[in-house]
């Protein structure tokens, strides 16, 4: 066992080291960290991780594209326009779930283990988007709304919670040389969900097309199934999630039981587990008592975070994920007045004007964001995480303060203006909005991994929050409602917090080619390096 178990199970490795499975469990850690093949389980893992956030990012932007149509069915008297404060309830509502959930999950996921956790935030997941889907149907159009409101939190909950687990998950289950592209992989179903959103919105306004002509009522029944969609990705893979091992790391390196992380290394890398003893199995039991006994992730957590050298990375990690959400779901919950600007809306009929919206989130999404995930997947390796988020923080100040700067004469040029804002969202995930997920899955120790990511993640949804509300109120400065008469202003305030972003990425750490035992030992007080070292003889 490494000894960054030792704030649980003080006197744990004395018992364990009686087993003889440890030597074979650690060499089988070894083989998991070199492994750079794929198989079965590593397949698995993807699609398990990856469907959630597919989940997470469908149910977190369809909003962007049914805002329009709750406001055609219920505000009428307003000009088909949802007052500002009540947008901006709708939309950051789920955010503050996914604050709460964050913070919730990954503490649990640290104190009692990944397996027993992961799951339960995709159950609230389904819950939440069913409740969406079904609210207030028979009550005034406030009522409706209140309802969206309150379940989209829930909501929300359920979507931060798969942030610090299945980046733990991952993380853990992956080899040094793969785990930046397999966490990457797992963050770009974001991209996918997104487009998909924009799809089955396209393919459900055209099922509804002549209603919608007839009567825009009918639109009441386009937002509810655009949401109840969501629901079948997270109940196909919710078996896959529940069954889910231990990891290896976690059962080694927390609960100290030697037993378990054998059988996981085991399955992930398709090798014979090694046969257990009677007296190994005795000895591993008095381990794991000692260990649950001793353990206390409040004070390991205290432990490691009261050094400065660690509470540093903390803070890089927070601050740089902070910094871009302002910017990101700035941009990306409001991108409708953007695409408007670019001309996508018209003066059309109602159909028309969501045709048009929606397309442009379509197009936006496979001209930069989807291409900006996966130019990560297949750089993060070659070029290492902090470069890539230097460039893309570095990318997006020069691209935000075009935009700023140009932004009327850009209206005029249309295919222009699309160019450098799809460019804005490739850089978005060719940088930042990627690696602020990755690099806290990988740079703090097993004991408060979870913890430490939820941390990092709660403070990026801190920000979406704040930009959330703040966007549509800032942005009608100087214009009546719906103008967006301050939207160039406030472009270029994302491009000095872009900047910032920059500057905080200096705080983090490169963790490329590592694996999760050199970049833990970076951590340790140098008795602490010499107790591991001396272990690994």
């Amino acid at each position: 066992m490494s000894s960054s178990s030792a704030p649980y199970a003080e006197k744990a490795p004395s018992v364990n080291e009686t087993s003889s499975l440890e030597p074979q469990t650690k060499a089988g850690l070894e083989n998991l960290e070199e492994q750079q093949s794929w198989n079965w389980f590593t397949i698995r893992t993807l699609i398990t991780s990856g469907t959630g956030f597919f989940t997470d990012a469908y149910d977190v932007f369809i909003i962007n594209l049914i805002v329009p149509m709750l406001g055609y069915v219920y505000f009428k008297d307003s000009g088909g326009h949802i007052p500002t404060d009540t947008e901006g309830a709708l939309k950051g509502m789920a955010s503050f779930g996914t604050l709460v959930g964050q913070l919730v999950f990954g503490y649990l996921g640290d104190a009692y283990g990944r397996q027993k956790i992961y799951g339960l935030e995709l159950m609230i997941i389904i819950l939440g988007t069913f409740c969406c889907a079904m609210a207030g149907s028979n009550a005034k159009g406030s009522t409706v709304i209140e309802y969206l409101t309150f379940w989209r939190f829930i909501l929300g909950i359920g979507i931060g919670g798969d942030y610090p687990m299945s980046a733990t998950v991952t993380s853990e289950w992956a080899s040094a040389g793969r785990r930046g592209q397999l966490m990457s992989i797992i963050f770009s179903m974001q991209g996918i969900g997104n487009m998909m959103a924009s799809v089955m919105t396209l393919i459900i306004l055209a099922c509804f097309k002549s209603a919608i002509e007839a009567d825009v009522d009918n639109l009441d029944y386009v937002w509810r199934v655009c949401i109840g969609i969501g629901c079948i990705p997270a109940v196909s893979t919710i078996y896959l999630r529940l069954t889910m091992p231990e990891s290896p790391r976690y059962a080694m390196d927390v609960e100290n039981d030697v037993e378990k992380a054998n059988a996981a290394v085991a399955r992930a890398t398709a090798a014979e587990a090694t046969t257990t003893t009677a007296a190994d199995a005795v000895a591993n039991q008095a381990a794991v008592a000692e260990a649950k006994a001793n353990r206390n992730h409040n004070r390991a957590f205290i432990e490691y975070f009261s050094r400065w050298e660690n509470l540093k990375v903390l803070i890089g990690t927070s601050s740089t994920w902070f910094l871009l959400d302002i910017a990101f779901y700035g941009v990306s919950l409001n991108q409708s007045y953007v695409l408007n600007a670019m001309g996508f809306v018209g003066n059309g009929t109602v159909y028309d004007n969501l045709w048009r919206t929606t397309l442009g989130n379509l197009i936006v999404s496979l001209l930069g964001f989807v291409p900006g995930y996966w130019f990560t997947v297949f750089l993060i390796e070659k070029m290492g995480r902090k470069r890539i988020q230097f460039m893309g923080f570095a990318m997006l100040t020069i691209l935000f303060l075009i935009l700023s700067l140009a932004f009327n004469k850009l209206k005029a040029i249309v295919p222009l203006f699309v160019a450098v804002f799809t460019l804005a969202q490739f850089f978005f995930n060719f940088g930042p909005n990627t690696t602020t997920f990755v690099v806290p899955g990988e740079v703090f120790p097993t004991r408060v991994r979870a913890t430490a990511h939820g941390i990092s993640a709660a403070s990026g949804k801190l920000g979406a929050i704040l930009a959330t509300f703040l966007f549509n109120r800032v942005a009608e400065i100087g214009g009546k409602p719906g103008d967006h008469a301050f939207l160039p202003q406030l472009l270029g305030i994302f491009a000095g917090v872009m900047f910032l972003g920059f500057l905080a990425t200096f705080l983090i750490p490169e963790t490329k080619g590592m694996s999760l035992e050199e970049i833990e030992k970076r951590g340790m007080k140098e008795e602490e390096l010499e107790a591991y070292e001396a272990r690994q003889q």
